[in-house]
């Protein structure tokens, strides 16, 4: 029960900072923070997040204008881009696979079955065919049984989900660790990945400036618990 009530106090007391001080942040305590991150849960185990650590000056610089000139990108020691890969079947589907055979999590009939299904719901196919009847059939069988949203149809949709995951692991365990952060949505992304050279199969969702917070007495409001909560029908 006391570790429910620390991590409540952890997350009750996040918020965004926007005022950091210059101080650098250690290289190991960073990768610590981006390693917990990552063990945020990803639809089918893909893991499709990429970390980006911007911590150059000159780059920052560049960044400012592109982040519609917030100024945590120049206080901050560090911007964390988080970018999610379009491609992430093609390039991580078989070697998850791998590791979960190889550690006993599944069996080889559930990793056949999930090839079939990972494949359907993922490939788009050349010109995007595979996309097209996916995006065209889905509301007509969806009259005559349930179907689950189809990734390969909503990717960039299914992406940023994964990828938000992972920036709030990253988020509560930098509270944790002493630090603050923003979580940015406001940038330009065409521009951002070229400046960074980010591949253009990767979508940008969000960047988060780290860093020691200035201090901050602003409070945080949350609408009253029983105005969100339903139980078991709207």
């Amino acid at each position: 029960m006391n570790k429910l009530k620390d991590l409540k106090e952890i997350v009750i007391n996040r918020r965004a900072t926007r005022q950091f001080r210059k101080d650098p942040i250690d290289v190991e305590l960073l990768n610590e923070l981006l390693d917990i991150a990552h063990w945020a849960p990803s639809g089918y185990n893909l893991q499709p997040t990429h970390f980006l650590v911007v911590t150059d000056e000159k780059l920052k610089q560049a960044l400012f204008p592109i982040c519609m000139q917030q100024r945590q990108i120049l206080e901050a020691p560090a911007i964390i881009v988080f970018a999610g890969d379009r491609q992430v079947v093609e390039n991580n589907f078989e070697k998850v696979l791998a590791m979960d055979l190889a550690v006993g999590a599944i069996n080889n009939e559930y990793a056949n079955n999930m090839r079939g299904f990972v494949s359907l719901a993922f490939k788009q196919g050349p010109l995007g065919v595979n996309w097209l009847w996916k995006a065209l059939l889905v509301p007509i069988v969806r009259l005559f049984k349930p179907i689950p949203s189809i990734p390969g149809v909503y990717k960039r949709y299914w992406i940023a989900k994964q990828v938000m995951l992972t920036a709030m692991n990253f988020m509560i365990a930098a509270k944790a660790a002493g630090l603050a952060t923003v979580p940015m949505e406001g940038f330009d992304e065409g521009k951002l990945k070229s400046l960074l050279n980010i591949p253009s199969s990767f979508e940008v969702p969000i960047i988060i400036p780290v860093g020691y917070g200035l201090t901050n007495d602003s409070k945080k409001t949350r609408l009253p618990l029983q105005e969100i909560l339903h139980k078991n029908k709207w």
